[in-house]
């Protein structure tokens, strides 16, 4: 008679063992078209398995984001804003000056009063953002400085507003599962990329390190000019100021746009020939932006171009100030150089376009930079290695063939020192690895060569829970108790060792995920899969085939172990 609990055990078996195998071998992205042949199995297995770089192929980049530049600009920036702000208060503030170097990061105000140092510092704080900064006065000047504890908290924020914009970027060029994370040391400054089945792994380093400062600035021109006032040189630019650049002032390159606009770097005759001046600081920036997208221009043909639309509160100030500005030009300023020069004819609130020579692609990646907004500082490629599909075919080649020839000697001990009990062995061996992928697979976990090498680990830990419960099942039989009570006592002393040994290493295999990098990772997460899963194998399955054996069997003498 075989008892509802047996029948319940074996359904539950029964289907989780369908659907891990469904997860590996399944079709799983057009379930219609099975294919049966060994090919197709094959097949399917590459598709439901994400593989990392050593098996599939592909890029492999360190780069670090110059964080010092970062505060460098951070300091140049609220400099300006500090003078502007007191100035417009109109407060004697006579000259700035800022010290960016050497892990010393100060703004500076020269005053012509110093009785109204407080002043400054009052009016600065209401408009520049200094809280964490530290402030000084000494003579006639006024100072801030950034604190060596909070130039690391900034630098942190630098590089994980880099790790966002960067994942921005991979995710909608379509990388298939990268590994984007900390690298070094001190996981301060750099970052690590590893893209699978990457094609053109140059498209993506420009993609990534592309700038995408979208600013709207006022062209300082008479009123009405015919064409946009423009200067040969940034020096007759600069004469027509007086000779100096005053402080709500900028010189900008005006010229038509390369090709590739999201190329930094341009021929000697691409250089641009003319200048403009323009207001400073922006009407609006890159970061007001809500959308940015390509199509194809107004006037057909090959070219596009970018529309942009603006957040609201950016849509607000941007309708403002154009309905103040009637008649005259505005810059379209994108990476500090003018792009085009629009003329204001009525008020416009939330869209504009940056119209070119845009190909398809150049139009596509230029809008996803604008997207993701920018980098807050450039990065620089530290290491760059390419790893072929020939490689990472030979490495799952290797990998296979370690596994499967591991897979069989087990089997091959079993059988061989068990007898007809390593056949219970052997079906939760193979369970387990087919189960151990399915759950690589649910996770959507990446595949690698130490993943491998954790899932050949997995099989000896697996064979040893068996061992542990075969020998204790020997040693009460050796002691003449009979064969059902044998098995039971046999599993249930064994379990609190494997517990045991199986805790311990899930302990250790967190403690590699925690600290480790990618590869360690991988090895991590294989291992602590295929033990949790053994604690179901190894004992569930392994106990209820022995139960079935007794159903069938119920005055069963001898046991063949």
């Amino acid at each position: 008679m075989i008892s509802k609990t047996l029948w319940v055990r074996t359904i539950i078996i029964v289907a989780i063992t369908l659907v891990g195998t469904y997860l590996v071998f399944g079709p799983r992205h057009s379930p219609t078209t099975y294919d049966f042949t060994w090919e197709g199995i094959k097949a399917n297995l590459a598709n439901n398995i994400n593989l990392g770089l050593d098996l599939r192929g592909g890029s492999h980049l360190v780069m670090r984001v110059k964080t010092d530049d970062y505060l460098k600009t951070l300091t140049e920036n609220n400099t300006q804003a500090a003078q502007s702000a007191a100035q417009d208060a109109k407060l004697p503030v006579t000259g700035s000056s800022t010290i960016a170097a050497n892990g010393v990061y100060s703004i500076n105000l020269e005053l012509s009063d110093p009785s109204q140092a407080q002043a400054v510092v009052d009016e600065v704080k209401k408009k520049v953002d200094l809280v964490n900064w530290t402030q000084s006065t000494s003579g006639n000047t006024v100072s801030w400085s950034l604190p060596s504890n909070v130039q690391t908290v900034l630098k942190n924020q630098a590089v994980e507003q880099a790790l966002k914009i960067i994942e921005s970027r991979i995710n909608s060029f379509g990388v298939k599962e990268p590994t984007l994370q900390r690298h070094g040391a001190d996981r301060l400054g750099q970052i690590l990329l590893q893209m699978p089945g990457v094609d053109d792994p140059e498209r993506v380093k420009k993609l990534i390190g592309a700038e995408s400062n979208l600013a709207m600035m006022k062209i300082v021109s008479p009123a009405n000019p015919a064409p946009v006032q423009t200067y040969p040189s940034e020096d007759a630019a600069k004469q027509s100021l007086g000779g100096t650049v005053p402080p709500n002032r900028r010189i900008l390159p005006y010229a038509e746009r390369d090709s590739d606009p999201a190329n930094t770097t341009t021929n000697q005759q691409d250089k641009p020939k003319q200048f403009v001046v323009v207001e400073y600081p922006a009407v609006v920036d890159g970061s007001e932006l809500r959308d940015a997208s390509a199509s194809q221009g107004r006037a057909g043909g090959s070219d596009f171009e970018i529309n942009f639309s603006f957040k609201p509160s950016g849509a607000q100030k941007f309708g403002e100030w154009t309905g103040k500005n009637i008649n005259n030009y505005m810059a379209v300023v994108l990476n500090g150089e003018v792009k085009s020069a629009a003329f204001i004819k009525s008020q416009i609130f939330d869209s504009g376009q940056i119209t070119g020579r845009f190909t398809k692609q150049t139009a596509d990646d230029l809008a996803l930079t604008l997207r993701s907004g920018a980098l807050p500082a450039k990065i620089e490629y530290q290491e760059e290695r390419t790893v072929g599909p020939s490689l990472g075919a030979d490495s799952i080649r290797s990998g296979v063939e370690a596994s499967l020839g591991g897979l069989a000697l087990v089997v091959l001990f079993m059988l061989f020192y068990y007898r007809g009990s390593g056949i219970n062995a052997v079906v939760a061996l193979i369970l387990n690895m087919i189960l151990t992928m399915a759950a690589l697979i649910l996770i959507k976990s990446t595949l690698t060569l130490p993943g491998i090498a954790g899932l050949i680990l997995g099989i000896g830990m697996a064979v040893d829970s068996n061992v542990l419960i075969f020998e204790r099942i020997r040693e009460e039989l050796r002691l003449g108790i009979n064969v059902p009570e044998s098995i039971s006592i046999g599993f249930d002393r064994a379990f609190v060792t494997i517990i045991d040994t199986h805790v311990t290493t899930i302990i250790s295999s967190l403690i590699l995920y925690m600290t480790g990098s990618g590869p360690i990772r991988g090895f991590a997460v294989t291992l602590i899969l295929g033990l949790l899963i053994n604690l179901f194998t190894a004992v569930f399955v392994s106990r209820t085939i022995f139960n079935w054996e007794l159903s069938l069997r119920p005055n069963l003498q001898k046991l063949s172990i």
